[in-house]
């Protein structure tokens, strides 16, 4: 079966011709997810959005955005908004583990204000910030949702293992600021829910410095896991709202 009936099939949750947007859209699986929901016929447009404005295509629209600026977060929902009117899927596909001179720590001696400040402002800030503007645009009649991208190692109740401090901690931070949003979306939109969700380990650039000590069979490819979570998406109801769940579905204790 080709990506786009995949498509087609796992969205059927949503009103045909519903309106996507997916901020991080030029990572590994923010790419993938944007492929699928591209090729569903039954989607009427795709905003993909990345720090560097991606390639626009027939149904996908292109903006730029950072997640550390606020003001380009509002400036792009109030151009969805005018030129959508409203959402019917807001992917967060956004998240930093390493960059440059940033690693995951071993140990806590390895902590920094530095580390973490980046962290929190990629991993939690700027997706809540993303909620705080979209939420407002998403649709009321039928099914909505916002999904952001999380790690089970944000999970503090499967934390047995210790490291990786910053990253395990900006996490647990994004799943109780959606968790906390979800709250308020609901007593205001029925139809809409809030989650996030663990894509398992998949081999992107994100993963890249790690992927050797993970099993072949536990390691993803984005196509793979972009389908497997727009399935999640799909089976989810607005009674499951603000829960995390992993790519096959089963949620995650926070």
């Amino acid at each position: 079966m080709g990506e786009a009936a995949q498509s087609a099939e796992l969205l059927g949750s949503l009103r045909d011709g519903y309106r996507a947007a997916v901020f991080g859209a030029s990572g590994g699986i923010g790419a993938a997810l944007c492929s699928l929901i591209e090729g569903d016929a039954r989607c009427d447009v795709i905003y993909a959005g990345a720090r560097q404005r991606p390639a626009e295509a027939a149904r996908r629209q292109a903006f730029a955005f950072d997640l550390r600026d606020e003001d380009s977060i509002a400036a792009v929902a109030a151009e969805m908004k005018q030129t959508a009117g409203e959402l019917d899927l807001v992917i967060i596909a956004t998240g930093i583990l390493h960059e440059d001179a940033i690693q995951p720590e071993k140990s806590m001696r390895a902590l920094s204000a530095g580390a973490l400040s980046h962290a929190y402002a990629i991993n939690a800030i700027g997706p809540a910030l993303i909620v705080k503007h979209v939420a407002p645009l998403l649709r009321r009649e039928t099914k909505s949702v916002i999904a952001a991208l999380s790690a089970r190692v944000g999970s503090i109740g499967d934390n047995r293992l210790g490291g990786w401090h910053a990253y395990r901690a900006s996490k647990a931070a994004l799943n109780q600021l959606i968790r906390t949003c979800a709250i308020e979306i609901a007593a205001k939109n029925k139809n809409a829910l809030c989650v996030t969700l663990h894509p398992g380990t998949v081999a992107t650039e994100l993963s890249a410095p790690f992927q050797r000590s993970v099993a072949p069979e536990n390691l993803f490819d984005p196509q793979f896991s972009a389908s497997r979570l727009i399935h999640v998406i799909d089976d989810l109801s607005p009674a499951q709202s603000g829960q995390f769940f992993a790519w096959d579905g089963q949620p995650i204790a926070f």
